[in-house]
């Protein structure tokens, strides 16, 4: 579990990377220079984690690239405090971003495989996520609603109901929509039945698969 002058230096290349790409928010940047994302990889791309790039972890998902994940924490306009559904725990890195913004993360991930690791890598790097869950990111996590915001980390054909129904007032969801190609989708809960909506361009993600495997 290394951690090096080295690796810093290529994190702070990558921050410049993302102010470039259009990413302004600070403490987001700032948590993508903290974290080690090597460490979140397979050794074999230990040399490749700091580009700006999507790589494969197992069970047929993948790290998303740090510009999506820098992205789509910005869209969630984090508070400390806040608490917040991850959809899709994956490689653990998106979760380790949120913490790191001083979030409450409750995170669903539905590979075993996946999960295994991420609460074994973990406590490794002093992340402390509220709640890890094996499951159905579909169904959420009701026993803990409502949350602050949202965030699905696979593309969705649709948005599931019972994640809109776990959203407070006031509340933001994050979720790329569409099969092929994704649009990157916010939607702000208005009130009991209304909700906002904006779109932000094209997004490649794996798909969000229903049941848990």
């Amino acid at each position: 579990m290394k951690d090096t002058a080295k690796h810093q230096g290529l994190r702070n290349q990558l921050v410049s990377v993302l102010e470039q790409k259009g990413i302004t928010d600070k403490s987001v940047l700032d948590a993508i220079k903290k974290i080690p994302r090597h460490l979140f990889l397979n050794s074999s791309f230990e040399d490749y984690a700091y580009q700006d790039k999507a790589f494969p972890i197992g069970a047929g998902q993948t790290i998303s690239q740090p510009y999506t994940v820098a992205f789509q924490s910005q869209l969630l306009e984090v508070k400390k405090e806040h608490k917040i559904l991850e959809i899709g725990t994956g490689s653990g890195y998106q979760t380790a971003v949120l913490c790191l913004l001083g979030a409450k993360v409750f995170s669903v991930e539905r590979q075993k495989e996946l999960f295994k690791q991420t609460s074994v890598l973990f406590p490794k790097l002093n992340i402390r996520p509220k709640h890890l869950s094996f499951g159905d990111g579909y169904k959420g996590l009701p026993s803990y609603a409502p949350f602050d915001s949202i965030i699905v980390t696979a593309g969705a054909p649709f948005i599931p109901q019972p994640l809109m129904a776990q959203l407070k007032i006031g509340g933001r969801l994050v979720i790329p929509l569409g099969e092929e190609v994704q649009i990157m989708t916010l939607l702000i809960r208005k009130n009991e039945t209304q909700f906002e909506k904006h779109e932000f361009g094209e997004f490649r993600f794996v798909p969000l698969l229903e049941d848990k495997n």
